[in-house]
């Protein structure tokens, strides 16, 4: 992988983006890397869709599975005496 100081970058970057390979560029300051610059893919168009027809929804996926009801407010909360 190539490695270049951010000095230098900073004076190039246009070029160096359009020289990008698929392992990109290490940036450097005082010798220790501090980012990396990687061609841009556009690759998530594949994943839309991709599980069409893979997949069953077995039941209501909303809910707990568990029944329960709520009956008032048994710690106060409401009540309107505020003393």
């Amino acid at each position: 992988m190539k490695t270049i100081g951010a000095a230098k970058f900073k004076e190039q970057c246009l070029a160096l983006m359009d020289q990008l390979d698929h392992e990109g560029l290490v940036i450097t300051k005082r010798g220790k890397p501090v980012a990396r610059l990687i061609r841009y893919e556009n690759n998530c168009g594949h994943l839309i869709g991709s599980m069409k027809d893979e997949i069953e929804i077995l039941g209501d996926i909303f809910s707990t599975g568990i029944r329960w009801e709520a009956e008032g407010d048994d710690w106060g909360a409401n009540d309107d005496d505020q003393s």
